[in-house]
């Protein structure tokens, strides 16, 4: 009788490791279907937050602290830097997007191209 209980529990342990299983594969489908519009949406939202925090700090001259609350809800993700020498902000979204924006006298603030960023790093 002992047998017959332990094989049922192992049974059912053996499908709680293919449901797991299962559920992970679907995750990984669903991550790997939906990660370009992930990546676009971070890379839209690192330069919208280098270009405004940048405009904020360089032509409005206010502190970086203060200048992230100009930022849309939701942009809590975006790590923001500055290189005060170069009058540069860096925006990144960690593992997925980053984008700087940098003043250009006569011109105001401007993206960089990523020949620029690599260039200034």
């Amino acid at each position: 009788m002992a047998t017959r209980n332990i094989s049922a529990m192992q049974g059912a342990g053996g499908r709680l490791k293919w449901i797991v299983l299962a559920l992970a594969v679907i995750l990984v489908a669903v991550l790997a279907w939906l990660w370009p519009s992930l990546r676009a949406y971070s890379q839209t939202g690192a330069a919208y937050s280098a270009r405004v925090v940048c405009s904020c700090r360089y032509i409005g001259g206010r502190e970086l602290g203060d200048c992230e609350k100009d930022l849309e809800p939701g942009m809590e993700v975006v790590s923001l830097s500055e290189a005060a020498e170069e009058r540069r902000i860096d925006a990144t979204v960690p593992l997925m997007a980053s984008e700087s924006a940098e003043f250009r006298e006569g011109w105001g603030c401007v993206l960089m191209t990523p020949k620029e960023r690599e260039a200034a790093r």
